[in-house]
């Protein structure tokens, strides 16, 4: 359920604020005026947002070079290539 609070509470509450959005790794939006203003994020919340926003725009980019070919790879192929790229050895 979204946390909505007026912007005044950020400065009246900060302490309840900042507990909901650590406690709950969930955002609290912020209206002023009735409008929606802001969001407030914990520092966990927000680096798994933006490693889940990256992880998409790879996953998309992926998707648009492969329409642009029709090759494909192995999971063999895959595997291999990333071991040697990173200089792993195979393990069995």
């Amino acid at each position: 359920m979204k946390m909505i609070r007026p912007v005044s509470d950020l400065r009246n509450n900060f302490a309840d604020i900042s507990k909901t959005v650590h406690e709950t790794a969930q955002p609290v939006f912020l209206t002023k005026n009735g409008y929606g203003d802001m969001v407030v994020l914990s520092m966990d919340a927000f680096e798994n947002l933006q490693f889940e926003s990256e992880v998409y725009f790879k996953l998309r980019e992926a998707e648009r070079e492969a329409k642009l070919t029709d090759k494909r790879y192995s999971s063999k192929e895959v595997l291999k290539a990333m071991r040697d790229a990173i200089g792993g050895e195979q393990v069995v």
